[in-house]
């Protein structure tokens, strides 16, 4: 008997073995959650002091790694979400603003790759900006609508765990992209009744318990729009929390790597749709269990989301020849050694710009580059007649004009906002807010000069159009005359009597 129950014992143990080995090379899952418009310092692990304001973002920083330099290169979201499927900067994909890759581009996307190594692909809301190919079709696919104007958390939660238990039916690993559409427009103003199936966040905030932003005056209508981004905000949180509790219900928790980021900034003046450090700047936190440290910080490295393709393809193993515009920083979230990156390089070139009216453009083409220290922008839509708008101006810019007429400081902020310079150059570590142009001080002409060839060298290097017009930048005349060709509505803006 003693023999029988110690050979029993021993296969037990030997399958027990294996189970587990098993389990330690099962493929790997990965989910990213995406935000919409939301500021890395709204976050409460980015030093957020608003109460309470994002603690499921913040725990997932506790149990992984958190950027502190990680940044969007267009702060515009289709082509923000466009970069993540396609690896290459907009001017090279085609998706230059809220467009599809050209029928005839032969480019595959990231989850097209991802499913011909056996992955199951699905979305949840921003289903359009996330799909730039007319003929690619998810796996499984939850459209805003479905997800009460994708600002639901219990809607996230109940078809997130239909997506894990369907992967796991398939017998096949996921590459899941979930959407929120918080903090995007409109912000949540308990003062109004709810649409389209969205529900309340967890807590609301009053204009006296949020932070207003240096690049943005404090005054009261100002705070007021904040208090109800601040309110989205939480709702977000409230939706990340519901996700990560379906994630952990499934069993799948140990071998997925959940990504957070943003697509691009707040949407609010000086912000989303520029090139500012508030435009790109993006929390970047991931959770790798058995892979990642446990409250890791990377304040060193600079990464962008030009990296995000490659990244994953790395992460997964999956060696391909697709050509792409960025490289993995796979080597950061194993905290390896990895060539440190200098610059980020963020382009926008057409933009939602509201109602049509005169001296509007869609079109706003600007370049920027930036590193630790500063960061250089050329305007090149500057050039023309045309008048600066886009769509998040808000109660905020409201605020700003009625204040600007008897506040100097306000006045001119409005009138930067409208008519730029065709080139701006801020010192980062003394003015992260960008209040003070400093592209005429002699006593910074060695650090510009580095900036711009920098941005040539990209430019040239990623084959940017808009390189026609840099090249220029000194002949008014030229320049316009590559802006026409390039962006025909800049030439319409122009010849308004």
């Amino acid at each position: 008997m003693k023999i029988t129950s110690l050979i029993i014992f021993l296969i037990c143990s030997c399958l027990s073995f294996f189970e587990a080995d098993a389990q330690n090379e099962r493929p790997l899952n990965i989910l990213l959650f995406t935000a919409d418009d939301l500021d890395k310092f709204s976050l409460g692990c980015y030093g957020s002091e608003v109460v309470n304001i994002s603690p499921n973002i913040d725990k997932l920083a506790s149990e992984g790694l958190r950027f502190n330099h990680a940044y969007v290169n267009n702060s515009i979201c289709a082509p923000s979400r466009g970069i993540i499927t396609t690896g290459l900067y907009g001017h090279n994909s085609g998706i230059k603003g809220f467009m599809k890759m050209p029928e005839n581009k032969e480019h595959p996307l990231l989850m097209e790759v991802l499913r011909e190594h056996g992955y199951q692909v699905g979305v949840m809301s921003k289903v359009d900006h996330s799909t730039p190919k007319t003929t690619f079709t998810w796996d499984f696919m939850r459209k805003r609508s479905e997800l009460g104007d994708g600002r639901n958390p219990e809607r996230y939660y109940e078809n997130a765990k239909i997506f894990f238990e369907e992967s796991k039916k398939e017998g096949k690993p996921f590459y899941f992209m979930v959407n929120s559409d918080d903090p995007h427009r409109p912000f949540f103003n308990p003062e109004k009744g709810l649409q389209k199936g969205m529900a309340k966040p967890s807590r609301t905030y009053t204009p006296d318990e949020v932070v207003v932003p240096g690049f943005l005056p404090d005054i009261p209508g100002v705070r007021r729009e904040l208090s109800y981004y601040y309110n989205s905000v939480k709702r977000l949180d409230d939706t990340f929390g519901k996700v990560m509790q379906a994630l952990d219900e499934s069993g799948q928790k140990e071998n997925t790597l959940v990504i957070f980021i943003s697509d691009n900034g707040v949407a609010l003046p000086f912000a989303k749709c520029d090139n500012f450090y508030a435009s790109n700047r993006t929390p970047w936190i991931i959770r790798w269990p058995e892979m990642v440290k446990k409250g890791t910080v990377n304040d060193t490295h600079l990464i962008s989301l030009i990296d995000f393709f490659p990244t994953i393809l790395e992460a997964i193993g999956i060696d391909t020849r697709v050509s792409l515009d960025g490289i993995s920083h796979l080597p950061l979230y194993k905290n390896e050694n990895h060539k440190k990156d200098a610059f980020v390089y963020t382009q926008i070139d057409n933009k939602a710009d509201g109602k049509e009216a005169p001296r509007r453009s869609t079109a706003s083409p600007m370049r920027g580059v930036q590193n630790r220290d500063f960061v250089y922008i050329f305007n090149a839509w500057s050039y023309t007649d045309a008048v600066y708008h886009n769509n998040n101006e808000g109660l905020t810019m409201q605020a700003m004009l009625k204040a600007s007429k008897t506040n100097k400081k306000i006045s001119a902020r409005v009138n930067l906002f409208r008519k730029r310079p065709h080139e701006e150059f801020y010192n980062l570590r003394k003015d992260p807010n960008c209040l003070k142009n400093i592209i005429d001080d002699v006593r910074y002409a060695e650090e510009l000069q580095i900036m711009k060839e920098e941005l040539k060298k990209w430019m040239v290097e990623k084959r940017d159009p808009l390189y026609s017009v840099y090249r220029n930048r000194d002949n008014s005349d030229i320049v316009k005359e590559k802006l026409y060709e390039l962006y025909p509505d800049l030439e319409r803006v122009d010849k308004l009597k």
